[in-house]
């Protein structure tokens, strides 16, 4: 599996597919319910109530809808990578990482506001990664702006993603504070259209501001959800390792696109801290970086059992959390 994975091979996004839908067949089987959080944004949730008058009565959609989401953001992910040259030879792994790992918990196989925003956050790593080859990018930072803001409307704690933006231009631009303030006029501008609605509409006693509640965060999982967390750490850091062990032999652009992923994976580890409730799906935005960096271990290893091993550890994990937790 490892291996058709690893070889450039157009036919691999279909095999991708099947090889998604096997992982996930137990969403099919077994739709879940879904149900909103307080962080969750207005959108998010007209969204469900949009729903809901169907997935009620067929929550297959449900299943179906969230499958797409997961399918699409692997395939993006995995054209990130290859279109950065993250890994001397294009391949299709950190696609095949991405829906192995979100296979992991049921969590993250829901139709939730952070899942959507997961797509959000690839978008910007994709646009962020190729800034350094842009001369004026004021346009497109405005418009990472704008889709932050507005991912906002559906998980409020994704403005963060700010933070990425912020950091990133340290990192691979030098200091212009006209391109700093395009993201900040970006991310602001969504507001202002929503303050403009609801002072015409006359509807600011039923209005409330998002806001941000600082929380530890609560496990709430089974023993063998804890062996799949610690199998992806133990991975992700075998990546790593990897990674910094070829890292000077990679082009400067593809270095700053790893810093990028670096920082993405700094700020989604914080998310989790700032919500009002307590679930495991809003860990979920760590899943991109962390698929990468398997997707390292899984490219670069040279003992051809060790990948082997790792991964058909994490599919047996996947049917055993899948067919008899999520039933």
């Amino acid at each position: 599996m490892i291996g058709t994975f690893k070889a450039n091979n157009p036919i691999n996004n279909f095999l991708l597919l099947i090889y998604g839908v096997l992982l996930k067949l137990p969403i099919f089987l077994y739709p879940q319910l879904i149900k909103p959080q307080q962080v969750d944004g207005f959108l998010y949730k007209e969204l469900l109530k949009w729903m809901s008058a169907v997935t009620t009565s067929v929550p297959f959609l449900s299943s179906l809808l969230t499958f797409l989401l997961l399918f699409t953001q692997a395939i993006s992910l995995n054209n990130l990578v290859n279109a950065q040259r993250l890994f001397p030879k294009p391949n299709y792994l950190a696609g095949m990482s991405y829906l192995l790992i979100t296979s992991l918990f049921t969590e993250w196989q829901a139709l939730s506001a952070p899942l959507i925003i997961s797509t959000i956050a690839i978008w910007v790593l994709n646009k962020m990664s190729n800034l350094y080859t842009i001369q004026n990018p004021k346009t497109t930072l405005f418009n990472i702006g704008i889709v932050i803001g507005t991912g906002t409307f559906f998980y409020f704690p994704s403005a963060t993603l700010l933070g990425l933006v912020f950091l990133g231009l340290i990192l691979i631009r030098p200091f212009k504070f006209a391109e700093w303030l395009m993201v900040l006029l970006g991310g602001l501008t969504p507001y202002y259209f929503l303050l403009a609605i609801v002072f015409l509409t006359d509807k600011w006693k039923g209005y409330s501001f998002p806001g941000v509640a600082f929380s530890s965060p609560v496990f709430q999982q089974t023993n063998l959800s804890y062996i799949a967390i610690g199998l992806v750490v133990l991975t992700t850091l075998i990546g790593y390792v990897f990674i910094q062990q070829n890292y000077r032999r990679q082009l400067i652009q593809s270095r700053k696109s790893w810093s990028i992923i670096f920082l993405y994976l700094f700020i989604a580890l914080i998310v989790p801290f700032i919500n009002a409730t307590n679930t495991f799906s809003y860990w979920i935005l760590c899943a991109a970086p962390f698929s990468v960096l398997v997707s390292a271990t899984f490219f670069y290893a040279k003992q051809k059992w060790l990948p082997l091993l790792l991964h058909w550890a994490m599919v047996v994990l996947v049917i055993v959390l899948g067919y008899y937790l999520l039933k």
